[in-house]
């Protein structure tokens, strides 16, 4: 991000001074096959410009005697971009970083092109962590928080790098000037980064997630013969995060090598995980750190299950609202089991689930 081009210049098009130096709009490509476009002034970057990076990356703003100054936008190779403040080429005052999708993922300040003081990292599931940044502009200190999507709750302590080496429930009050103020609940449980293994699914199993706590409670269900189910504890709206699926962490192989009686609470993490709650942790007086394997499966669900990046319990998935929810609405997921896997006649998936794909399909038909 650094705007400072020493390569020797090796082509130049466009209109060049008495001296046969760059003068004008032109178009520099120099040796490493890095390539400038913008306005010079006897050899030198003066007005608008844009550098065009050998990797696909781009830098452009405007330039003073060389260096660029003010404004400046970064684009990575990946179509991500960070908007930043420059002085003498190097990033220096506030700046914004967006993903590929065009969501803010920074908010801070830069320091001689490193992340200095309070800095906001946001999550595309809609969490984020804030605090004051170290020297090498890493989220390590004492006074870290990582808020949870609805903006308020918190845990708030020690993170080494982004994580979370000991953490108290807080309440987000107000944010002054891009600095937040939290209130640490008094006598608040320690919550630690706890992420599963294939043989641990946690070490606290008994210790609730304060949020998840807040918005859902499991119950019987009201689906014949389904057992237990999850209720939304308060009405929330559309796109809202209710639960998280937190579980040991399994192969594909696996799950497909054993049969489907022992599947039931098994989810696609991503090509190589599975997240699963194998017995006894599918009883809540035995697991109850995390709630979200507790919603039955429904052709016409109110949630859908979606990546997140937990503070806890690292990257699992979560249970999130597609609809408003009332008050103890039961939640449910389409549980998305393969209905035409090659090879094979039906769907891949239990008995139980074939028969409701069969009463939904005729129904469907009326």
């Amino acid at each position: 991000m650094d705007s400072d081009e020493e390569t020797v210049e090796e082509t130049v098009e466009g209109l060049l001074d008495e001296d046969g130096l760059p003068h004008g709009f032109c178009t520099v490509t120099y040796s490493s096959t890095d390539r400038f476009e913008g306005h010079f002034i006897h050899g030198e970057k003066n007005g608008r410009g844009k550098f065009f990076f050998f990797d696909g990356s781009t830098l452009e703003g405007f330039y003073v005697d060389d260096a660029l100054q003010g404004q400046g936008i970064y684009t990575y190779e990946d179509g991500g971009s960070l908007h930043g403040t420059y002085m003498d080429g190097e990033l220096n005052g506030p700046a914004h970083e967006y993903d590929t999708d065009g969501r803010l993922i920074f908010k801070g300040q830069y320091r001689d092109n490193n992340r200095h003081g309070v800095c906001w990292i946001y999550y595309p599931d809609g969490g984020s962590l804030v605090g004051e940044v170290n020297e090498e502009g890493e989220m390590t200190g004492e006074k870290i928080a990582y808020v949870y999507p609805d903006g308020k709750t918190a845990l708030y302590g020690k993170f080494i790098d982004g994580e979370m080496i000991e953490g108290k429930l807080a309440h987000l009050k107000f944010i002054e000037e891009g600095r937040p103020h939290f209130d640490v609940v008094p006598d608040s449980s320690i919550f630690n980064f706890d992420k599963s293994t294939s043989s641990c699914i946690s070490t606290n199993t008994l210790l609730p997630d304060p949020y998840e706590s807040e918005r859902v409670y499991v119950a019987e269900s009201l689906i014949s013969n389904a057992g237990e189910g999850l209720y939304a504890k308060v009405a929330a709206g559309p796109n809202t995060v209710m639960s998280f699926y937190n579980g040991v962490r399994i192969t594909h192989q696996e799950v497909d090598n054993r049969d489907w009686s022992t599947n039931g609470n098994t989810i696609s993490l991503d090509e190589e995980t599975v997240i699963d709650v194998p017995e006894p942790y599918n009883y809540v007086s035995k697991y109850c750190a995390s709630l979200g394997h507790k919603a039955n499966h429904s052709f016409t669900p109110n949630c859908i299950y979606d990546p997140f990046v937990h503070p806890r319990f690292g990257s699992i998935k979560c249970i999130r609202t597609i609809r408003p929810v009332v008050r103890d609405e039961e939640l449910t997921v389409a549980y998305g089991y393969d209905h035409s896997p090659p090879g094979k006649n039906g769907p891949e998936a239990p008995e139980w689930y074939q028969l409701e794909l069969k009463t939904f399909q005729a129904f469907q038909k009326k």
